[in-house]
């Protein structure tokens, strides 16, 4: 075969009886791509590539997937001394040829990523419609559908956790629409236990028992037939545990799965739901606000939204500030009203180089995959971002958001150069709850919730980094770096909430290209704005930030400014020095309001494009930051962390690497169940962790280091077929290496994956 990067060399397989692997492409381990796959080749080589044909005039470049072969003098054979920009660095041996088989694909093959029809006239490449006039109904991720894992027949739950025999009767009696006879409901209405994972219920494992009961896919694992004193034989349920709990107990609860905290009884959420649950505090500061005209939703210019309206006397002439700026500030003092309560004294936190932060990420963040994280060294982790509304309304799976492991609930590594001042380290914990909200109320409130009804949060960091438009247009995520006022007292308010919880916030640089306002926001932070300087109110107590080295315009695309970043990290330094020099005593800023203790100032961490140990130090050394938090990093590889630990490239074999997608898959089962929907629910998220692990390119096929995110790998081989599988950015494939620990997939499961398989602008934080 020709050479995709040298027209005039050729490449041959080994021989049989050679030790090296026989160079297939990884289309071909696997045989057959989809039709969606097909069509992908089409659009991003042309057909005549697609069918192996090589034209250097007529080839399409792709703005995902770096073509090879378009500058023999840039070739793998001959290689440079420089390395290329955004191409994957892979060496001569593993490159291979792209499949030269490719069928026109058929029309209702797979599922469309957008909202229109699969491959239709009204879409483009699934896409989005191509009529301009359609735009406003793009967003290829509207449709996602994942379709049904459910069992044939369904089990009525009184009868899931009980012996065949048992005499308990169903509260519906004949009404009940569900299977009560256990024997037809496991040969007709359930499939076959699975075999993998040793053929042992995870739950029962760890558990002694299995909450499942009868419904769950290793039911023969923990159950036995057994033959009466009358020679009847009866299904029973077998436990480790004997001291087992009345399977009729708190039936309508769901479990709360292995090692689980921050569980929040149902019956507190039904509280929420009929607004029965008193926000005392945030109530009586809302008051307060609202009197002093301090709401920034009433429009006030000097404290509401920023705004450069001049204040005016009582005959409305404009104040000289700069005249009278002692005179004005006395006044402003004698005006201004205590709030009804300060804040505690937070619990203080400690950010440094052995503290690497997981992100707060979209879907892919959720329980077991932190879990996993955590395991590979991940110091700090935040819960997905959870929306303020739906919580203070006691909605299920806004909650179920909060929820961490137990692991998480440990501290973090220490070990300063310096002790830090009033820091307790047995106190400190993994795991913080991000949220999103547009109203200085709504944040009060959701604070005040969490904090009451969640024991186990490090902190809770408002999220002002979201660039999703249906986030923003209600005024959260990014949309609140437009109102600095507007923010700072939100912040402010959960502080004086929040108890002895941390407040935290994630900002970007600015919401434009070439306009950043995170310096001037990180200031305020830090400082207060001259208004609470003013009034004596002092700084917001914030005790952490975190900035996102891109704006809300940029998304998730182009590389993150880490020069922006090191100047803000050099001005929040220098705002401690002059906050230490300050000459106006008259009120000096209360230690409460600093956020983690006395003379503390918020910690400042770094985000974006880390993917390796050496990004990780050089962020840490040059750009001066505390700590760095990672993202997509961590989902393409969550090792990442020890490397971190181990300052050094770990090479991970396939087989290890499929270590850690069976160790998800058994924390999935022990959190959502292992259950046909709990099997199911486990496989969805798994193949959304691949939809970024499988661009994980090896460290050892590379040609240079570090690996950067910027650079697409064109086609390769593993050094084994089963690295070759892992690599594989068909999603097909990824449904296969989840039926080796999950077995084979529901007749009705559907999986679309998020984003288009070559696209790595992922919205994955947030």
């Amino acid at each position: 075969m020709a050479n995709p990067l040298s027209e005039g060399d050729q490449l041959h397989a080994a021989a049989a009886d050679e030790d090296t692997q026989v160079a297939n492409p990884q289309a071909e381990i696997l045989p057959g791509d989809s039709a969606t796959t097909k069509a992908e080749k089409i659009q991003r080589h042309g057909t005549a590539a697609a069918n192996g044909e090589t034209n250097s005039d007529n080839d399409e470049r792709s703005s995902k997937r770096r073509k090879l072969g378009q500058d023999p003098s840039l070739s793998a054979a001959e290689p440079t001394t420089e390395r290329r920009k955004g191409v994957a660095p892979i060496k001569k041996e593993y490159l291979v040829e792209i499949s030269k088989s490719v069928e026109e694909p058929s029309f209702d093959d797979d599922a469309a990523e957008s909202s229109g029809k699969a491959n239709g006239p009204e879409t483009v490449g699934g896409r989005g419609p191509r009529d301009a006039k359609q735009k406003g109904k793009r967003g290829q991720n509207h449709a996602r559908q994942f379709g049904s894992s459910r069992d044939e027949i369904a089990l009525c739950k009184s009868r899931a956790g009980v012996n065949e025999f048992h005499p308990q009767d169903c509260s519906y009696g004949a009404k009940c629409k569900f299977e009560h006879d256990i024997r037809k409901y496991l040969k007709d209405g359930k499939r076959e236990d699975l075999q993998t994972l040793g053929g042992v219920c995870p739950l029962f494992e760890a558990k002694g028992n299995c909450p499942a009961g009868w419904r769950c896919r290793f039911a023969g694992s923990h159950s036995k037939e057994v033959e009466r004193e009358d020679a009847r034989k009866e299904l029973v349920l077998v436990e480790k545990d004997q001291a087992k709990k009345d399977p009729t107990e708190n039936a309508d609860e769901e479990d709360e799965g292995v090692g689980v905290v921050n569980v929040v009884h149902y019956t507190q959420k039904i509280k929420l739901r009929k607004k029965q649950w008193k926000t005392d505090k945030a109530d009586k500061y809302l008051d307060w606000m609202n009197k002093e005209n301090l709401d920034p939703s009433n429009g006030n210019p000097h404290s509401g939204a920023d705004s450069d309206v001049p204040e005016v006397d009582g005959d409305g002439i404009p104040i000289d500030k700069s005249r009278f700026n002692g005179a004005v500030r006395l006044d402003n003092r004698a005006r201004y009203v205590e709030p009804p309560f300060r804040a505690s004294e937070k619990r203080r936190l400690y950010y440094g180089p052995e503290t690497p932060v997981l992100a707060p990420l979209t879907t892919q963040g959720n329980l077991p995959f932190r879990r996993l994280a955590v395991s590979l060294g991940a110091q700090v982790t935040w819960s997905e971002m959870a929306m303020g509304l739906p919580l203070i309304q006691g909605e299920k799976g806004e909650w179920a958001l909060m929820k961490a492991h137990e692991s998480e609930a440990t501290p973090p590594a220490y070990s300063p150069k310096t002790p830090v001042l009033d820091y307790n380290h047995s106190r400190d914990l993994k795991f913080g709850a991000q949220i999103a909200a547009n109203k200085p109320w709504l944040a009060l409130k959701t604070t005040e919730v969490l904090t009451s009804l969640c024991p186990s949060l490090r902190a809770i960091d408002l999220n002002c980094g979201c660039p999703i438009d249906l986030v923003c247009r209600q005024g959260a995520g990014s949309a609140m770096l437009d109102a600095h006022t507007k923010l700072e007292k939100t912040l402010r308010g959960m502080n004086v909430v929040s108890g002895e919880v941390p407040i935290t916030v994630k900002i970007r640089m600015g919401t434009k290209d070439k306009s950043p306002t995170a310096e001037k926001l990180c200031q305020r932070l830090v400082m207060g704005s001259p208004d609470s300087q003013e009034s004596g109110e002092g700084p917001c107590g914030v005790a952490a930030i975190t900035l996102h080295g891109r704006s809300k315009q940029q998304r998730y695309t182009r590389s993150a400014d880490w020069e922006y970043i090191s100047s803000c990290a050099a001005l929040v330094k220098k705002l401690k020095t002059q906050r230490a020099s300050m000459t106006d005593t008259i009120r000096e800023p209360d230690a409460r309001d600093s956020g983690t203790g006395s003379d503390a100032l918020p910690y400042f961490c770094g985000n974006g494009d880390i993917l390796s140990h050496i990004d990780y130090n050089e962020h840490i050394a040059n750009a001066g930051v505390d700590s760095c938090m990672i993202a997509r990093g961590a989902l393409i590889k969550p090792w990442i962390f020890e490397e971190i630990e181990t300052n050094q490239y770990l090479d991970k074999s396939a087989t290890e690497r499929l270590g850690y997608i069976e160790q998800f898959c058994r924390n999935g089962l022990e959190y959502w169940g292992s259950d046909e929907i709990g099997v199911g629910t486990t496989r969805r998220f798994l193949l959304e962790w691949m939809s970024f692990a499988c661009r994980y390119v090896p460290v050892g096929i590379l040609e240079y280091l570090p690996p950067r995110f910027g650079d697409r790998p064109p086609a390769f081989r593993g050094r084994n077929e089963l690295e070759t599988l892992l690599s594989s950015a068909n999603y097909k494939d990824w449904i296969k290496i989840s039926e080796m620990f999950l077995g084979p997939a529901h007749k009705d499961f559907q999986f679309m994956p998020k984003h288009k398989s070559n696209s790595y602008e992922i919205e994955a934080e947030g």
